[in-house]
C-alpha cells in the first residue's frame, strides 16, 4: 500500500512540474514576441538581447518539457535505463545554449559602443514591466522543484536570469528616458550577458560530471573501500565505479574478495550490510556486488578497470 502511495504521489507531483513548464513556455513565447517587436521598433539593443535570451529560454524550456515527459517512460529490453538521462542531458543543452547566447551578446555590445544608436526608451520600460511579470511569475512555478532536480533548476535559471535581465533593462530604460544616457544600455547588455556565463557554468560542470559517470563530490571512494574491507569476512575490495544516473539514482559496484568459501545466504547477509551502510552514509541506493573467493586477478587496483 505504501508503495502505491508512493508511485501515485511521484506520478502527480512530474505531472506539475510539466504543467508549471507548460505555463512558462507559453509566458516566454509572449514575451520574446514583444521584446522582439519592441526591439526592433526602439532600438534597444538591450531589449532585443533580452528577447534572444528569452528566445533561448524558450528552447531550452520545450527541451526542460520534453525530457520530463521522457523520463516517465518505462525501461525495456532496448533501453533497460530507460530516458531517467533525459533530464540530465536537457540540462546540459541548457547550461551550454546560456553561455553561447552570452558571448554573442557581448560581441554584438562591444560593436555598439563604437556605432551608438538613439534608443526609445518609453518602449523599453513597458516591454521590461513585462518581462520582470511574466518571469516572475514563472519562477514561482519552478522554484520548489528547483531545488531536487537538475532539469528543474536548469530552467529555473533560465526563468531567473530573464528575470533580472529585465530589471537591468528596465533601470537602463529608466536612465534613457530621463537622463538620457543612451551608453547604459549597451553596458547592461553586456552586465546581463557575463550573469548568464557565471550561472550557467555551474550547471554545465554539474551535468557534464553526471554524463561523463564520474564519481560525485561527496562520496569518498578510498572511505568506502576501507569500512568495507573492515568486514571481517572481507579480504579486499576493488574494481570499483561509484557513478550517478540521474537526480535519485546513485549507483556502486564493486568486486570483493573474500577470505571463505562462503554460501549464497551468508553473502545475502553481508550485501545487505554493505547496502546499509553506503545508504546511511553516503545515499548510494544501487549496490551491485560481484563475489569472489581464490580469483586470480589484480587486487590492489580499486578503481580501474
Amino acid at each position: 500500500m505504501g508503495q502505491n502511495h508512493s508511485h501515485k504521489h511521484h506520478h502527480n507531483h512530474s505531472d506539475l512540474k510539466g504543467r508549471n513548464l507548460f505555463i512558462s513556455i507559453l509566458l516566454n513565447i509572449l514575451i520574446t514576441a514583444s521584446q522582439v517587436i519592441g526591439g526592433l521598433l526602439s532600438g534597444s539593443l538591450a531589449l532585443l538581447s533580452d528577447a534572444l535570451h528569452n528566445f533561448s529560454d524558450v528552447l531550452s524550456l520545450v527541451v526542460s518539457y520534453v525530457a520530463n515527459k521522457l523520463s516517465k517512460r518505462q525501461a525495456s529490453f532496448h533501453k533497460t535505463f530507460g530516458y531517467k538521462r533525459a533530464e540530465i542531458l536537457a540540462a546540459f543543452v541548457n547550461a551550454s545554449t546560456l553561455i553561447i547566447v552570452a558571448i554573442l551578446l557581448i560581441i554584438e555590445a562591444i560593436k555598439r559602443i563604437e556605432q551608438p544608436e538613439k534608443i526609445q526608451s518609453n518602449l523599453v520600460i513597458w516591454l521590461s514591466l513585462l518581462g520582470i511579470l511574466a518571469n516572475g511569475f514563472s519562477v514561482l512555478l519552478l522554484r520548489k522543484d528547483a531545488k531536487a532536480n537538475m532539469n528543474m533548476r536548469s530552467a529555473y535559471l533560465h526563468l531567473f536570469t530573464d528575470m533580472m535581465a529585465s530589471v537591468a533593462v528596465l533601470i537602463g530604460g529608466l536612465l534613457m528616458q530621463f537622463y538620457q544616457i543612451y551608453w547604459v544600455d549597451n553596458l547592461l547588455t553586456i552586465a546581463i550577458a557575463i550573469y548568464l556565463i557565471w550561472m550557467g557554468y555551474d550547471l554545465l560542470k554539474s551535468s557534464t560530471k553526471v554524463l561523463m559517470l564520474f564519481t560525485p563530490d561527496n562520496i569518498p571512494i578510498k572511505q568506502i573501500v576501507d569500512e568495507i574491507n573492515a568486514f571481517e569476512s572481507v579480504k579486499n575490495t576493488h574494481h570499483v565505479h561509484v557513478w550517478q544516473l540521474n537526480e535519485d539514482e546513485v549507483h556502486l559496484e564493486a568486486h570483493i574478495d573474500f577470505n571463505e568459501d562462503i554460501t549464497l545466504s551468508q553473502f545475502d547477509d553481508i550485501l545487505h550490510e554493505i547496502e546499509a551502510l553506503v545508504f546511511n552514509k553516503y545515499d548510494i541506493n544501487h549496490v551491485n556486488i560481484q563475489p569472489e573467493y581464490g580469483k586470480s586477478d589484480v587486487k590492489d587496483i580499486i578503481v580501474q578497470d
